[in-house]
């Protein structure tokens, strides 16, 4: 990347807090919040608890939209392999193992899920788990379980995000791994400027949102860069 563009779309960043204009991605906050709050993977009402984990007052766009609903079915999935899922989720929260490889074996497992699921409620019209969504909702979970590693991957973002600062070397598939060290670097900079971590802090209110250490913040400025 260049570091002169990088640099300055850290300013663009910066001056946009600076402005009286209403960013509406400060609820990405509150649902980190919300799951280092409500989570528990040895809870054994496990749906209760990833329901709750999963909520925020303001907004659910991060999963639910237009035929969009990760959450919905991943519920639904818990009443018939509860067990299952919580071994889902250990392994895609292992740190030990290759990020992407995990993240590929919660979907191969969601895909297994959908077919008991369709076997088991034959009149449902339902044919998608909605985990197999280019990682979206993966990189959701890992971005609330460990908010100083992981970021909410958008591939078209990460792409124009790229070309804004200068790469020369522009992904034409989703590359998960490349993502999260960008954003990684990207927040390295970013922390380095005091008067920007100051006005990010400044719009959060500790009761409701995640005052930590978060790479929500490298995607809210690959956002703002791109005019997400």
């Amino acid at each position: 990347m260049n570091l002169q563009k990088l640099q300055g779309a850290i300013e663009f960043f910066k001056d946009f807090l600076k402005s009286d204009r209403r960013f509406d991605h400060i609820y990405m906050y509150e649902s980190q919040k919300t799951w280092k709050n409500e989570w528990n993977i040895e809870n054994i009402d496990l749906k209760s608890t990833y329901d709750l984990s999963i909520r925020n007052s303001e907004t659910r766009r991060m999963w639910v939209g237009d035929n969009y609903r990760p959450k919905d079915m991943m519920l639904r999935f818990m009443s018939i392999q509860k067990e299952l899922i919580r071994d889902m989720f250990r392994d895609l929260f292992d740190e030990t193992k290759d990020v992407v490889g995990r993240s590929d074996r919660f979907i191969f497992h969601s895909d297994i899920l959908l077919e008991e699921f369709k076997n088991i409620n034959r009149s449902s019209i339902e044919n998608r788990h909605f985990h197999d969504d280019n990682y979206q909702i993966i990189s959701m979970y890992l971005a609330f379980e460990f908010p100083e590693a992981y970021a909410f991957y958008q591939f078209k973002d990460f792409r124009e995000f790229l070309v804004r600062i200068g790469s020369l070397d522009i992904p034409e598939i989703n590359d998960l791994n490349r993502f999260f060290k960008v954003m990684r670097t990207v927040y390295k900079f970013m922390e380095k400027d005091e008067e920007l971590i100051s006005l990010h802090k400044s719009r959060l209110n500790p009761g409701k949102h995640f005052t930590g250490k978060s790479l929500l913040l490298s995607t809210e400025m690959c956002r703002v860069a791109v005019g997400g």
